[in-house]
């Protein structure tokens, strides 16, 4: 009921307002386990995804998205919540790993999970390194893979707003980029730490290919 009510009434009141520009649509499958792998600018990028892509997404988000403290807090815990996203604190493997076994059981239902490669969000606008848990998910699963590549979202919300801003004419649009889903099937007898880190590798240089990003080539260790 509420992913109905997100969808006919909060979406198109969002997208009037974000006008985000929206290029390979047709390539969203309707049905069937897929993990939706982009690159990370703003947290703006949560609601943007979701808000464009025709079925019900699902995310691992920051525990601290789920900690502010005040009014907005509360609207942000009770909206990533009801969406379903899962809590996830940086750096504590355990939860990490946790938090990978859920998405596991939304991509076995058949669900849209999604998550950044990089793990955190670019200050400086760069592509990072990827990280191997989304090559684990993938080889876990064996659902394929639909890339996206985000441009000017971290216009939208830079790093450090409080809040988004409203998208005037004349403002740069966020753009969300969505490449043709991947399939990696062809690497399942690999040694797993190698089809991991292969499998992560091509996720991260396609979504650079989406978003035309400077690959940074390290790991993005900021705090985010």
């Amino acid at each position: 009921m509420f992913y109905t009510f997100m969808a006919r009434v909060v979406a198109p009141i969002l997208r009037l307002l974000f006008r985000p520009q929206v290029e390979g649509l047709d390539n969203v499958p309707a049905y069937g386990p897929l993990i939706i792998a982009s690159n990370h600018l703003s947290f703006i990028d949560s609601f943007v995804i979701p808000l464009v892509i025709p079925r019900p997404v699902t995310y691992i988000a920051k525990a601290e998205y789920f900690e502010q403290p005040g009014l907005k807090g509360r609207f942000v815990r009770w909206f990533l919540t009801t969406l379903g996203h899962m809590p996830i604190r940086r750096g504590a493997q355990r939860a990490a790993m946790g938090a990978l076994e859920q998405a596991v059981e939304v991509l076995q239902n058949s669900g849209a999970f999604a998550i950044y490669p990089e793990g955190t969000r670019s200050r400086d606008g760069r592509l990072y390194r990827g990280r191997t848990g989304t090559g684990w998910l993938v080889l876990a699963t064996g659902a394929r893979v639909l890339p996206i590549g985000l441009q000017n979202t971290e216009t939208v919300q830079p790093v450090g707003a409080s809040l988004p801003r409203i998208v005037w004419p004349g403002r740069p649009r966020p753009v969300v980029r969505i490449g043709p889903v991947m399939d990696f099937s062809h690497y399942k007898d690999l040694p797993p730490a190698k089809a991991r880190r292969i499998i992560t590798d091509e996720i991260v240089e396609t979504i650079q290919k989406l978003s035309g990003q400077d690959y940074a080539g390290t790991y993005n260790q900021s705090a985010g």
